[in-house]
């Protein structure tokens, strides 16, 4: 049953954030809704990212390693709203300048840099992590959590 439940629920997911992303890309929004249209797509964009993640998970555990448990199924329900946490968290770590990037605004304003890294941060949460606390460390000389101590998985 859930082999089945939690692609569904991942893809119809993905299907939700990417409308999302449309109407938030093409609709004429109410003045408080546009007034943080950016923060909104970079949040989306990093649920994007965390969707991506747990689907490319779903086939690689199901199908390509047959090592697919219950024990991660809570995983796969979890990472997605983290995901959506740190893609919305991005944003104002970049506008803070703890982070640079040269990126171009399109024509209607929206940064790529921006988006991008909403999605890096999504897709790859422990990375993002350890980059913020190496950022908090160099700016503020906070030590780093023993969270991101841990090995994890590159890009």
């Amino acid at each position: 049953m859930m082999k089945v439940a939690i692609p569904l629920l991942l893809a119809l997911l993905g299907v939700a954030i990417g409308a999302g992303l449309w109407y938030l890309s093409v609709a004429q929004l109410p003045g408080w809704i546009a007034q943080v249209k950016a923060p909104l797509m970079s949040t989306l964009f990093g649920g994007l990212g965390g969707v991506a993640y747990c689907l490319r998970a779903v086939y690689l555990n199901m199908c390509v390693h047959k090592r697919w448990s219950p024990d991660w199924y809570p995983w796969y329900f979890i990472r997605p709203i983290v995901s959506l946490i740190f893609g919305g968290v991005s944003y104002p770590v970049l506008k803070a300048g703890l982070l640079f990037l040269d990126a171009d605004h399109t024509v209607d304003g929206t940064n790529f840099g921006f988006v991008a890294l909403a999605f890096i941060a999504g897709f790859n949460v422990d990375r993002f992590v350890r980059r913020m606390e190496d950022a908090a460390k160099a700016t503020f000389g906070i030590q780093p959590s023993r969270t991101s101590e841990r090995p994890t998985d590159s890009l």
